[in-house]
């Protein structure tokens, strides 16, 4: 454990932390919202989806509990990387005028804990049922725990479905210089494929923001789920 004792005492050894944490998190992210847009396939699908990762039983929450961890290590190292960079210049600039940082840039730290606070939501919502106990007892013809008719009842409610929405925007947004942020600081991107890399974050990014908003938003609408 002394390599990540000395890492967590340098602040580069710190940014490679939360680079190879944000990689992890970005890859789960997409592989979670392919998994969901099978609610797009109907009931079935999702649901026989679903009981596959039900079928993993107690190693399930091992994976929750494990990927919990990654998103608070990646926030609690990223907030203190931000801590660091304001008691280096306790005197703020009496005009700043920012040359290559970008709005996503100067507020990753602002969407981070959004999104942090979204998915201890999304966990009480759709995971634990805290929010909504009667979900835990949906079961569909094949005896199977309802995912699809879950999915459906949370997002037919307006302001679930547009705060899910809203959440998904600042994914994308915290993701538009995530993405580049990662290659550049595990030295992934040399200077000739730097514009490459950029646009690929804002690929995946817009591709995220897509996805997982048209699920909320199409089943709010009736055009998915309706009777």
């Amino acid at each position: 454990m002394g390599w990540l004792t000395r890492g967590l005492g340098s602040t580069v050894g710190t940014k490679l932390l939360v680079a190879g944490t944000g990689l992890f998190l970005v890859l789960f992210v997409l592989g979670h919202m392919l998994g969901n847009l099978q609610v797009f396939l109907g009931p079935e699908a999702l649901n026989a989806y679903a009981a596959k990762l039900q079928g993993l039983g107690g190693g399930l929450w091992v994976v929750r509990a494990v990927l919990l961890a990654i998103v608070l290590v990646h926030v609690t190292l990223a907030v203190r990387l931000q801590i660091l960079a304001w008691r280096a210049r306790p005197v703020p600039y009496l005009a700043k005028k920012p040359l290559k940082s970008t709005v996503a840039s100067r507020t990753m730290i602002w969407s981070g804990i959004l999104v942090l606070s979204f998915i201890v939501f999304h966990l009480l919502h759709f995971t634990v049922h805290a929010t909504h106990p009667e979900y835990r007892h949906l079961v569909d013809a094949a005896g199977r725990h309802d995912v699809y008719g879950m999915v459906v009842l949370g997002f037919r409610q307006a302001p679930v479905a547009l705060a899910y929405a809203v959440a998904m925007l600042l994914l994308g947004f915290h993701l538009l210089h995530g993405i580049a942020s990662i290659f550049q600081t595990l030295g992934w991107n040399p200077p000739r494929y730097r514009g490459l890399f950029t646009r690929l974050g804002q690929a995946l990014a817009l591709l995220v923001v897509v996805g997982n908003v048209s699920m909320p938003l199409l089943i709010l609408s009736g055009a998915v789920g309706g009777n």
